[in-house]
């Protein structure tokens, strides 16, 4: 434990409410960049989050200035060696996996800056609503180093000419430009972040836990295959679906014209 976190400053802060658990980026000093300690942090999380059933929605945070500003590129300089490196990003590749893997939606609040791996993380949430003062970019490119971990989620929000221009300029774009090119979902003042990442939580925890976890799971499988397998695979998901408790009680609900009391099985 390093003497911040005995002290009580922890890298990762997290709450739950209402079925809602944050996350919050702790390194507000360092713009809350991934050192190895916080990705270690996050991954933890992450797993504890997937086995709670009392979970349906993470928020996913960053405290002070900024979301994300990537990697702790202090720390990489500190270990040159190749090992280090490629063990350091197959550690962060792990958590960006783990954010889809999750069964529970995960909505990145986006405020300050997300970038490089920041952005990253955005692109990888399944959601993201942000402020209208955030800027994203994938900036590795100003010192050398082009963004290949992070433009396997850029590539996969955003249109491949989009985003390849942001990988070879390391340009910023602003909230309006990533909403409109399909990195965020949503921008709103900042002052409204907070209550419009509640509505979003609100209108995901009012539906079946287990359409939910069913629908994403089978939404990130999908999209990787082709057409053909893709619709055998949601038909498949969809049949299943309908055998399910929550399935039966939310179309009785519907016939009826009354509100459905989920039972999440």
């Amino acid at each position: 434990m390093t003497a911040a976190a005995a002290q009580g400053e922890a890298r990762l802060l997290r709450s739950q409410a209402g079925g809602v658990v944050s996350l919050t980026l702790n390194r507000p000093a360092q713009f809350n960049a991934l050192s190895e300690a916080l990705l270690a942090d996050l991954q933890e999380a992450l797993d504890s989050i997937a086995a709670d059933p009392a979970a349906r929605v993470v928020v996913l945070g960053g405290a002070g200035k900024a979301f994300c500003a990537g990697h702790d590129l202090k720390e990489m300089r500190a270990h040159p060696d190749r090992a280090y490196q490629a063990a350091l990003f197959e550690q962060c590749s792990k958590v960006m996996l783990a954010l889809i893997g999750l069964p529970q939606p995960v909505i990145a609040r986006v405020h300050g800056i997300a970038t490089a791996a920041g952005c990253q993380l955005v692109a990888m949430c399944d959601l993201a609503v942000a402020a209208d003062s955030a800027r994203f970019a994938v900036s590795g490119i100003n010192v050398g180093l082009f963004c290949s971990t992070p433009s396997v989620g850029l590539a996969r929000n955003l249109g491949r000419k989009q985003a390849f221009e942001m990988l070879v300029t390391g340009d910023f774009i602003d909230a309006q430009a990533a909403r409109e090119r399909g990195l965020v979902n949503r921008v709103v003042p900042a002052a409204e972040l907070d209550a419009e990442v509640a509505r979003l939580a609100a209108s995901i925890v009012a539906k079946s836990p287990v359409a939910v976890r069913a629908g994403k799971r089978a939404f990130y499988r999908q999209v990787e295959l082709g057409v053909a397998d893709a619709y055998a695979l949601a038909s498949q998901v969809m049949a299943d679906n309908m055998m399910a408790e929550d399935a039966a009680e939310g179309i009785d609900a519907f016939i009826a014209k009354r509100p459905p009391t989920w039972r999440g099985r």
